[in-house]
């Protein structure tokens, strides 16, 4: 039998964001602390709620100042003053300075306004598990938040996580499923329940780009900048979109904004390093994340193909990798150890159906061992998917030397000239107003 989604237990809901010792309660305007009511002042109060309503992520100083005083000029004194009196409330380190750009909630949330508190800590388990990237973990994720949207299909977060759970399993995972499809749906949702949610515009855009629509991408997240300039986690999704379209320079002014709202802003900027041939900035932007591929490509790029078969070689021995990764980065290192055949033997059987990226990287190995008609067959698949490989990757990558003796080099550089023209046409206006925008902040 079917769960019966239109019935609630609205006794069970909460009313407070949770964390630590307090609870806040936005319509009563209260904090509490262990039950009993602590006193708050009346900015403090907004300013505190702001910060929690969007724990994990950045709040700059003229959000937080926008919101407090909307309508008076006052020094960012004022403000400092306010989030000191939160940290004299709530502990030193409950708010932590970025500097020179805001603020971010540190205590972690443990219930949210809305949600029972039985579906939340479901929902906190599934994205902690989400977080580590697993297969197998994204199966129990997965698992965990079909049973908290049983329980409240009207959880917007709930419904984003989810999708972005069924995409990687969909993209990443050993057999076939339906993941695509729940994906998609699951994201709609979210976005129908809560279009102002970050997380689900985040993860539309995974979704968008490996299934030939980063264009839709761009616009959408050019969109919401209109709304919210100074959301480095829409300039982080712009990283990916925009590269995908070979729009490298203005992939990395994207992560370069990012960066600037938020110094800890994660963005995929290592790869538009990659395919601009700036292999050292893309291994360095590499570092500190969970390591696989690229910095192995990276290391092989600049010539040093003992440091990338070692570091393949201790990657593989890892049981956890996905099909895909694993054809990946077996293919690379038989490439760098001249096994052509079992290379090739890699790359044709791998199921790539969600990451024309993924074939672009595959074009390079081709085109290393020499099969520049196999590398130029991958390319075209990778464009025809939607990933456009950049015409200065084309024209300069040196592993790309066998591609450019092929018949179809010149055919492949001027259509992606044209896509690249095309995309800028598109696009070029709007986003170097969003980017340029910060001169005048």
């Amino acid at each position: 039998m079917k769960p019966d989604f239109s019935k609630r237990n609205q006794s069970s809901i909460e009313t407070a964001f949770r964390f630590g010792q307090f609870e806040l309660y936005p319509l009563e305007r209260l904090l509490k602390r262990q039950g009993a009511p602590v006193s708050v002042q009346p900015k403090a109060f907004d300013a505190l709620l702001l910060l929690v309503s969007r724990a994990r992520h950045l709040v700059s100083k003229q959000e937080l100042t926008g919101k407090l005083w909307p309508d008076v000029h006052v020094s960012e004194r004022n403000l400092t003053n306010t989030i000191v009196s939160l940290r004299k409330l709530l502990g030193r380190d409950a708010v932590r300075t970025v500097s020179k750009h805001g603020y971010r909630f540190e205590p972690a949330l443990i219930s949210e306004p809305g949600v029972s508190p039985a579906v939340y800590e479901k929902f906190l388990r599934a994205r902690q598990l989400i977080e580590r990237r697993s297969l197998d973990q994204m199966d129990l994720a997965r698992d965990l938040l079909w049973i908290c949207l049983a329980e409240d299909p009207s959880f917007a977060q709930g419904w984003a996580w989810l999708g972005r759970c069924c995409w990687f399993l969909d993209k990443f995972g050993r057999t076939a499923s339906a993941n695509s499809d729940l994906a998609g749906a699951a994201l709609r949702r979210a976005l129908g329940l809560d279009p102002d949610l970050t997380d689900a515009h985040q993860f539309s855009t995974f979704l968008e780009v490996d299934t030939g629509r980063a264009a839709d991408a761009v616009e959408r997240l050019l969109d919401r900048l209109q709304l919210r300039p100074r959301e480095p986690e829409t300039y982080g999704s712009l990283v990916q979109a925009l590269r995908f379209q070979g729009m490298l320079e203005e992939s990395i002014e994207a992560h370069e904004r990012a960066i600037e709202l938020d110094p800890g802003a994660a963005t995929s900027v290592a790869h538009t390093f990659f395919f601009k041939g700036d292999f050292a900035s893309a291994i360095e932007a590499y570092s500190g994340r969970a390591a696989y591929y690229l910095d192995a490509a990276a290391w092989a790029g600049l010539g040093h193909y003992e440091r990338a078969i070692g570091v393949l070689r201790q990657r593989l021995k890892k049981s956890s990798l996905s099909t895909v990764m694993t054809a990946l980065m077996t293919s690379l290192l038989a490439t760098l150890e001249g096994r052509t055949e079992e290379a090739v033997r890699a790359m044709q059987s791998a199921e790539v159906s969600r990451d024309p990226e993924i074939v672009a990287y595959f074009a390079r190995h081709y085109s290393f061992l020499g099969l520049g008609e196999a590398a130029a067959a991958a390319l075209n698949r990778a464009a025809d998917e939607g990933f456009s490989c950049a015409p200065e990757t084309l024209r300069g990558d040196p592993w790309l030397a066998a591609l450019r003796k092929s018949g179809r080099f010149k055919l492949l550089l001027r259509q992606s000239e044209a896509r690249l023209r095309a995309a800028r046409s598109r696009v070029g206006t709007r986003f170097s107003g969003a980017t340029t925008g910060r001169t005048a902040e």
